[in-house]
C-alpha cells in the first residue's frame, strides 16, 4: 500500500493554480513531501501511547490502537545482529535481504535506515525462543551482583548503546555465553519522496515514474499528506491565506483523532 506521488502532486498544483496562487518546483515539493511524510510517520508513536490509555471499540475496524498499528506495520523489519568484539552489532540487513543504515546521509535509496528498535530475541537450539529484557546502564551491571539475579540464558537482558562518531549501534549481552541466534525486530524510517521527471520539448516537466518514489504511508493519510503540503506551500509561496485554510484543516483533523 502506498500513496502515488503523482497525484498528490497535481492536487497540489491544481489548489493552488486554481487560485492563482502561485507554483512549486518538483525541487521544492520532494522536499517538502518528504518532511510531511516524516511528520506523520513521526506522530504515529505519540498517537498509539495515546490510545493506550483510552478505552478501544470491540466491533471490527474500529479500534484506534489497531488503525495506528496498522500504519506502523509497514515499517516494521527484523534482521540477524552479527557478534564481533562481545557485543551484537545490530542488524546490517533484513531478513527480506534489504541494507540497513544507521545515522548516515544522503541516504541510498536502495536501502531501509534505522529508526528505532524494538524487541530482541535470543534463538537458543532446542527451546523456544526467549525475549531478551532491556535495562539501563545502572541496572545492566547492578544486576550480576547477585546470584538471585544474574541472567542466564533462559532470562537474558541487554544494554543498548551507540557511537555517533562511527555510526555503530550495538547491544551488550549478558549472559557471556550468548554469542549468537540473537535478532532484533526495528522500525524503519519511510523512504524519501520523490517526483521524477523529464524535460519536454516545451520545457515542461513530464513525470517519470520509472525514477519516482511514492509515499509509503497509508492510502487513508491521503488527504492529510495533500494538506500538510498546501500548508508548507503556503510558506513558501508567502501566502498567509494557504497557510490559515490548511492549518485549520489540519488542526480539526487532529481533534477529530483524538475525540
Amino acid at each position: 500500500m502506498a500513496i502515488n506521488v503523482d497525484a498528490v502532486y497535481k492536487t497540489v498544483l491544481l489548489v493552488l493554480n486554481k487560485e492563482q496562487r502561485g507554483y512549486i518546483t518538483p525541487d521544492e515539493f520532494n522536499k517538502t513531501a518528504t518532511q510531511v511524510q516524516l511528520d506523520i510517520f513521526e506522530s504515529y508513536f505519540e498517537d498509539i501511547n495515546q490510545q493506550l490509555r483510552v478505552p478501544q471499540s470491540d466491533y471490527d475496524y474500529s479500534s484506534r490502537q489497531t488503525a495506528v498499528d496498522d500504519k506502523i506495520a509497514a515499517f516494521k523489519e527484523k534482521g540477524l545482529c552479527t557478534y564481533s568484539l562481545g557485543k551484537f552489532i545490530l542488524p546490517t540487513v533484513t531478513s527480506s535481504g534489504v541494507n540497513v543504515i544507521y545515522n548516515t546521509t544522503p541516504i541510498p535509496t536502495s536501502y531501509f535506515e534505522f529508526y528505532k528498535l524494538g524487541t530482541v530475541v535470543y534463538s537458543k537450539a532446542g527451546t523456544f525462543p526467549v525475549r531478551l529484557q532491556r535495562l539501563q546502564r545502572s541496572e545492566f551491571f547492578e544486576i550480576n551482583k547477585s546470584d538471585l539475579t544474574a541472567p542466564s540464558e533462559n532470562f537474558p537482558v541487554y544494554l543498548y548503546e551507540g557511537q555517533s562518531n562511527t555510526n555503530i549501534n550495538y547491544l551488550t549481552v549478558s549472559p557471556d555465553s550468548i554469542t549468537s541466534n540473537v535478532t532484533a525486530d526495528f522500525i524503519r524510517k519511510p523512504k524519501n519522496v520523490v517526483w521524477s521527471y523529464t524535460t519536454g520539448s516545451f520545457g515542461q516537466y513530464v513525470y517519470n515514474s520509472s525514477n519516482s518514489i511514492n509515499f509509503e504511508l497509508h492510502p487513508s493519510e491521503q488527504v492529510e499528506v495533500i494538506t500538510r503540503i498546501l500548508l508548507y506551500s503556503g510558506v513558501i509561496l508567502k501566502d498567509p491565506q494557504i497557510i490559515q485554510v490548511a492549518s485549520s484543516e489540519i488542526q480539526q483533523n487532529e481533534i477529530n483523532k483524538k475525540s
